[in-house]
């Protein structure tokens, strides 16, 4: 085990090269694969697009896929997991990734974090979907599962530690 990865402590040296190896094609077509994962992830849950102003009416997901501000932020997903996709074995840049994720999603934008599970559900089904040449083995598979279920734990982390019950509560009223 990498001592420098600190909050991927369940993730062997061996998953982390079997993440970063099969994320490499995922990333050479980061647009397309990352519409596919907010088309899926609106379409089976339509409430979270409620933080989108550009794109939270539009229900056919046709006119989704063509949306420029859903592209946008799909390459802005992509390209946030490919920083911690690279940097997996440098957990400080892990801890920074993860801090700048969680405060910007629960301060800026105020999004509930039990969307982070459904979308990170909906990652790992794109993934074996769309790349089953590289995610179909089990192992594979239970690799980006640690990886997505690590991420999970830690956005909420962040979200404890700025008092998301607070901003939550302020916002409700």
């Amino acid at each position: 085990m990498d001592a420098g990865v600190k909050n991927t402590g369940s993730i062997t040296d061996e998953e982390v090269s079997v993440i970063q190896d099969t994320w490499r094609p995922v990333y050479e077509v980061k647009e397309d694969a990352g519409v596919a994962v907010l088309v899926r992830f609106f379409t089976n849950t339509p409430l979270a697009k409620q933080y989108f102003d550009h794109f939270r009416d539009i229900q056919d997901p046709e006119e989704m896929r063509q949306n420029v501000q859903l592209r946008k932020h799909a390459v802005r997903i992509m390209t946030a997991l490919n920083m911690l996709v690279v940097n997996l074995r440098d957990g400080d840049k892990v801890d920074n990734i993860f801090n700048q994720m969680g405060k910007s999603h629960a301060l800026k934008h105020k999004v509930d974090p039990s969307y982070f599970k459904i979308v990170t559900d909906v990652i790992l089904e794109v993934l074996v979907e769309a790349f089953p040449q590289v995610f179909s083995e089990m192992s594979v598979q239970g690799a980006w599962s640690k990886l997505m279920s690590i991420m999970c734990s830690e956005l909420n982390k962040v979200y404890t530690t700025v008092g998301w019950d607070s901003i939550k509560n302020s916002t409700e009223i």
